[in-house]
């Protein structure tokens, strides 16, 4: 598996050990010595997160908002997400945790959020795919990134950009939303039978 955070990146390899490479000035690349067993990654814009097998979660880098604060007691976590100065991570139960800054709200989980499948982070919002299909997205929604499009359903995977989101269909096609000064939601005319996504900036 790969990741990439503001200005660094990080590699999971099949040894489950984890390397990384860029900017250090948070000690975003500085992967603890003890650190195995991993079986996913997540980078923030300065800070890096792992999931272990045993479903416990490490993180390292910039701590200025709590981000790599990991709630004492967290376990059974299948997945995690990383956004700029928040963390996420979606427990087996199907619940999700949220920690770090929270100026927009995006660590305030939507009351009565459950069966969720997949997280997903922005800079500054948070997402979740629920077993429905269906996505629900809170924090910061300044350019509509948070303002999931009425009706969206049949959703497989779900990714968060700086102030866009995108969800992956399960007829292969796209929908996004959110901030479209560059074109980032301009979803290419034609575009089918994707299988796999991600947001920059």
């Amino acid at each position: 598996a790969i990741a990439a955070g503001g200005y660094h990146f990080l590699a999971l390899s099949s040894s489950g050990m984890v390397t990384a490479w860029g900017d250090n000035l948070s000690g975003q690349c500085a992967v603890p010595t003890s650190l195995s067993n991993v079986i996913a990654i997540a980078g923030g814009t300065y800070h890096s997160m792992a999931l272990r097998d045993n479903g416990t979660v490490s993180a390292w880098g910039q701590n200025f908002y709590g981000d790599i604060n990991v709630p004492p007691g967290l376990s059974n976590v299948v997945s995690i997400a990383a956004g700029s100065g928040h963390s996420l991570a979606l427990g087996s139960n199907g619940l999700v945790t949220a920690w770090g800054f929270n100026g927009n709200g995006q660590t305030t989980i939507p009351s009565g959020l459950s069966n969720v499948v997949a997280i997903g982070a922005g800079a500054n919002h948070s997402l979740a795919l629920k077993s429905d299909s269906t996505v629900v997205a809170w924090g910061l929604n300044s350019s509509g990134q948070a303002s999931v499009p009425p009706g969206l359903s049949n959703v497989v995977s779900i990714a968060g950009g700086s102030s866009h989101s995108m969800a992956l269909k399960i007829d292969g096609t796209l929908a996004a939303w959110g901030d479209n000064l560059y074109g980032q939601t301009n979803v290419p005319a034609g575009l089918s039978n994707v299988i796999a996504i991600a947001c920059g900036g």
